[in-house]
């Protein structure tokens, strides 16, 4: 059941409404390609055709988009990335920090649109929020600065928490920034951090079990490839060992983890079709700055809660913008 509506951006209006785009230039199709590291269409996808819609723009009369599906490859990120260099499209929209990492490498010229990233500055992609100076923009997460704030949700569900699994990529941008925050917020907590190392889905059970071993009394999640095309799996193996878990997004939910709290990734796709519309317009990346949200959604699963043998606290309930039965 929906708590409240979720808002993500500097600016809280909606997008603009359709503008006469083909006045632009009369006849013009533009071309925008979509890169990540999914295995195909998914409700992100959908959301920033969704934003491009709203914008005006239409699929085989205005807009042409070149979809690029990795597969959780790197590798044919990478490839993919470079095929849409070949194009020239006008613009990339990236669907993650690898794939924003492979379409960097591809080009330093074409403009390059970040869906979602968690920590930009942190990877490289861009010298500030505010002035991203290169062909980089998009938006932000915010992430890693959120640690704290999901151990302090984990803890309202297990009050008794004292170890905590932490399951992160070390290969994924920002993933060092997010360990380390979570180190910190941990130890401000009096709980102490377990870091699991999850490099490919093979890795998934064995640091799980890992986990259990480690006494660990929970784990959280850093969303990357890995984890989040496989999420399904990721909760089954909790079910299977009965440890709450708490995720970045809602997806996770959605595949029946426990809980998410975080920046709303289809929304954020939604709006990366306002930077795509200004670039079209003749706006710069490094012009643009990067945005954040200003507020975040927490997503209970509360049959998984029932489950695991977990009672949710009425007042968490409560502040939930989602809770699934």
């Amino acid at each position: 059941m929906d708590r409240r509506a979720f808002i993500s951006g500097i600016t809280l209006a909606p997008l603009a409404a359709p503008l006469a785009v083909g006045a632009q230039q009369a006849g013009r199709v533009w071309r925008v390609g979509y890169l990540s590291l999914a295995s195909g269409p998914s409700p992100r996808s959908e959301a920033l055709r969704q934003g491009l819609r709203e914008l005006g723009y239409v699929p085989g009369q205005n807009i042409a988009i070149e979809d690029r599906w990795a597969d959780g490859d790197l590798e044919r990120a990478r490839a993919a990335a470079a095929d849409l260099a070949r194009l020239n499209v006008e613009v990339i929209v990236t669907g993650g920090p690898q794939a924003t990492g492979a379409a960097k490498e591809a080009t330093a010229t074409i403009p390059i649109v970040m869906a979602v990233d968690y920590d930009p500055v942190g990877a490289g992609f861009v010298a500030s929020l505010a002035r991203p100076a290169g062909n980089i923009t998009g938006l932000s997460a915010l992430n890693p600065e959120l640690s704290g704030k999901r151990l302090g949700l984990l803890k309202e569900i297990v009050p008794r928490l004292a170890r905590v699994a932490v399951l992160w990529n070390p290969s994924e941008p920002n993933a060092e920034t997010y360990w380390r925050e979570t180190q910190r917020a941990a130890r401000a907590m009096d709980v102490h951090p377990q870091s699991l190392e999850v490099r490919v889905p093979r890795d998934l059970e064995g640091a799980i079990q890992a986990a259990r071993r480690g006494r660990a009394n929970a784990f959280t999640v850093l969303t990357d490839p890995v984890t989040l095309y496989h999420r399904a799996q990721l909760a089954e193996l909790a079910a299977k060992h009965r440890l709450p878990a708490i995720y970045s997004e809602r997806l996770f939910v959605e595949a029946g983890g426990l809980m998410s709290y975080g920046a709303n990734d289809r929304e954020m796709h939604r709006r990366a079709a306002l930077f795509v519309d200004k670039i079209l317009k003749g706006a710069k990346p490094s012009e643009l700055p990067v945005e954040q949200p200003t507020t975040y959604e927490l997503v209970i699963n509360l049959k998984t809660a029932r489950a695991l043998g977990l009672t949710i606290p009425p007042s968490l309930l409560q502040r939930a913008d989602q809770v699934i039965e």
